[in-house]
């Protein structure tokens, strides 16, 4: 009972694991009749358990939960737990839905009844604006590796589903090659721009043959690459100083690098690409 695995607390009674005392002295309620170590807070992946056992174990796993239990980065370890199940009386930061599953959309993991990774991003898709509903498919299929087929083939077995056509922009839009969701927010802004798609994770081997990078997104025929950088390229020293050499082998490569940080503005961020992109059309 010590493991930071949630649990029925009346089963650890009926089963003489725990006294009604050491119940209520060692371990809080974190979902009716379901128990954590008191000095635990949960993670969302504890909490996620602890909905699943308060279903009586019947319910499925779904949306960012099952995002999560994928392996998909970036989801707020805050966020409600999401269950397929038909119970309109969930606890707080739970959220049922009575939704419809095929044959074939849910799995196993660590006991639990989840939702694919294909049918987890059609409902994520579906959901919330479109930049966050890309951002969430981008990290869930640059883990799975899903294949956008299946989605598109769910899509056509649930036909009164909501959102269904932000799901097909959604899935239009996603990339494997986002790394953050700051950087789906940079490849939709430069797209909805009215740039070419950019290509994500674009390698390049330095000069002399000895180092291997990747840019973020941009486009090869012009050599112009647009960055991300967060704040540990800078709170980082050993990260600082590699990404200066890193810096000179691009340049020194022909690339022309727009880098865009937390506080550069869309428009700063548009002007600057186009003065790029104009400075290498006038030299093709």
């Amino acid at each position: 009972m010590d493991d930071g695995t949630p649990f029925i607390g009346s089963e650890a009674l009926a089963s003489g694991a725990l006294t009604p005392y050491e119940l209520r002295r060692h371990y809080r309620a974190v979902m009716p009749n379901v128990y954590l170590e008191r000095r635990i807070e949960p993670t969302l992946r504890q909490r996620t358990r602890a909905a699943w056992l308060w279903s009586g174990r019947s319910a499925v796993v779904a949306g960012l939960s099952a995002s999560a239990l994928h392996g998909a980065k970036w989801v707020d370890d805050g966020a409600p737990v999401e269950l397929i199940w038909g119970n309109a009386r969930s606890p707080r930061q739970v959220i049922t839905r009575a939704d419809y599953l095929a044959a074939g959309e849910t799995c196993l993991i660590a006991g639990m009844s989840v939702t694919t990774p294909a049918r987890a991003a059609f409902d994520v898709g579906r959901r919330g604006t479109i930049g966050d509903a890309v951002a969430r498919v981008d990290s869930l299929l640059a883990v799975t590796r899903f294949a956008m087929d299946d989605v598109v083939a769910m899509a056509g077995e649930h036909v009164g589903a909501r959102g269904l056509r932000q799901l097909r922009r959604v899935l239009d839009l996603a990339d494997a090659g986002a790394k953050s969701p700051r950087e789906t927010w940079l490849r939709l802004l430069l797209i909805g721009a009215g740039y070419p798609r950019p290509r994500t994770q674009i390698p390049l081997i330095s000069p002399d043959g000895r180092r291997r990078y990747y840019l973020d997104m941009g486009w090869e025929e012009l050599r112009i690459a647009v960055e991300y950088d967060g704040d540990h390229h800078r709170s980082d020293a050993a990260q600082f100083a590699g990404d200066i050499r890193r810096l000179a082998d691009i340049d020194e490569l022909g690339w022309r690098l727009v880098r865009v940080v937390a506080r550069s503005s869309r428009d700063d961020v548009l002007r600057r690409v186009q003065r790029a992109w104009d400075r290498r059309s006038t030299l093709r």
